[in-house]
This record gives C-alpha cells, structure tokens and sequence, in this order.
C-alpha cells in the first residue's frame, strides 16, 4: 500500500470528475438518446426506444444537409492546414531569416479562440459585392479583379468550403510547429547517407524524410480531424444558425434549445461522439501497438 496508496491518493480527484463529469455524462446522453422524450415536460422520463431515433433521423433533410456540410468542411479545413502547415514548415526548415519572429507570426492566431476568429473572419467574408463590398470583396474591388468576388459562406454550394478558411488559417501554424519539430527530428546522418547513395534533396525527402514523418502526419490529422467533426462555436459566430451552414453541432442546439427536442439533441450529440471515437480510438490502438514493438 506503500507504494500505490499515495499515488492513488492523487489522482483519485481526476479519476472522479472524468468518471462523472465526461463518462456519466455521456452514458446519461445515450440513454436519453434512446428513448422517446421528445419534449421538456421533467414528469415524463421518456420510454425506451432502443436505435430508432439513430434510424429514423436519416429521413430528416436536415441532418442529411448539416451532414454533408460537415463533410465538406472537414475535408477542406484537415487538407488546407496540413498542406499550409507543411509548406510552412518545409519553408522554415531551410532556413530563411527571421526564423523565429515568422514562427511566432504564424502561432499568433492559436491564441485567439475560434469566437474571435469568426467575429473577424464574418467581416471578411461578407457577401456584398460591388460599389458595397466590405472586407475581401472590397479588396478584390480596389484590385480591379471583380470576379474574384465571391457569396463566401452563403454560397449554397461551396459556402462551407469558405467557412473553412479561417479554420484553416487558426491552426495551420500550430501543424507548422508540428511539422517543424517533425522534420529538425531527423537525423543528419540519415540525410548524408542518403546524399552519398546520390539521392538530390529531393529524393532525401522523399526516401527519408517524409517517411519519417508519418507519425507527425498522423498525429496532426487526429487533431484536426475531431476538431472539424464537432465544430460549433466559428460556425455560429460567423453565421449563426442558418440552414445554409448547419453542421450536427449547431443542429444539435437548434433541436433541444430552439425545437425543445431533447431526444432529437441527445441522438446528434451521439452520432458526433461517434464520429470522433472513429477518428481517436484507431490511433490509440496504433500508438499502443507501437509502444508495445519499442
């Protein structure tokens, strides 16, 4: 008891809350998820209806659209910041000056929360055009190049593509640091065995230093991936809560707070914790694989 009695002692606080506070509060949204409380009405507990709010909200043409529109998002905003932050890094690997005042720039916005970025972004991205265009519009407009001008987030068919711009500008320095680190962890001596076999840099990177970034890679893609799949607060801050931009997460609000459905609410929160499992528990796996090999 000696040895483990303290160390338990210690982290029985934490193991408490997150038992409670994270596991016991998601157990308790699964079973409200199934069961047919769809109203506020605290006399009625719901009755138990297994998986048919999973089933049944499929027929729903919103939660297809808020879907679809996560899609996207998620698609543009993990492919943006892991191309952007890996020229980033590339770029501030060979060297160039003012190294560090760039890599501070860059990691500048990882300080502002994505409420302020979507505040400044909405200006940017407002939708007048012409003689009325404000933020990037207006640019375009001083520029002379008035095609460029764009209906951004409220584009029916791409405007979550441009939802996911200042996403991708958030965190792209954050995957630049990763990258970063990624490649000042390789070996010189790799990369001069490498030259010395006649590898050019680019084969260097190809055959050695890029493989040796996959675990950085993936690492990044975890993170950027469960962030994009529960997204609520840019979302609302730059539009607020319109159909053209639904994802599950505004969806979800809309249904318990505006609908006062807190059946339809817990089943969408459901469906995201899921999403995300999709995302985290395979790498954990792999991460635990490999700490077992090392």
């Amino acid at each position: 008891m000696r040895r483990w009695l303290p160390g338990l002692l210690l982290v029985s606080p934490s193991i408490i809350l997150i038992a409670v506070f994270v596991y016991g509060l998601l157990g308790w949204n699964f079973k409200l998820a199934m069961t047919d409380k769809h109203d506020e009405i605290a006399e009625i507990p719901g009755d138990f209806v297994g998986l048919e709010n999973f089933t049944s909200i499929w027929s729903d043409e919103r939660w297809g659209l808020s879907v679809r529109h996560s899609i996207v998002f998620t698609v543009v905003f993990v492919g943006g910041a892991l191309v952007l932050g890996w020229l980033l890094a590339f770029l501030m690997e060979k060297g160039i000056r003012a190294e560090s005042g760039f890599r501070a720039v860059y990691l500048f916005p990882m300080a502002v929360s994505f409420i302020a970025t979507g505040v400044v972004w909405r200006w940017l991205m407002n939708s007048a055009t012409g003689d009325h265009a404000v933020g990037l519009n207006r640019l375009f407009h001083y520029l002379g190049v008035d095609f460029l001008q764009w209906q951004w987030f409220r584009d029916g068919d791409w405007g979550m593509a441009a939802m996911a711009i200042p996403a991708v500008w958030q965190m792209s320095g954050y995957i630049m640091a990763l990258f970063l680190a990624g490649f000042r962890g390789v070996p010189e001596e790799l990369r001069e065995a490498a030259r010395v076999d006649g590898c050019g840099e680019w084969g260097v990177y190809r055959h050695v230093v890029l493989p040796m970034l996959r675990p950085v890679t993936l690492s990044a893609l975890i993170i950027l991936g469960h962030i994009s799949l529960k997204v609520f607060d840019l979302v609302v801050a730059v539009s607020g809560k319109q159909i053209i931009t639904d994802v599950p997460a505004t969806y979800m609000w809309t249904a318990v707070y505006d609908s006062h459905d807190p059946a339809k609410g817990a089943t969408i929160a459901s469906y995201i914790v899921l999403s995300v499992v999709v995302f985290v528990v395979p790498y954990l796996i792999w991460d635990a694989r490999k700490g077992k090999r090392s």
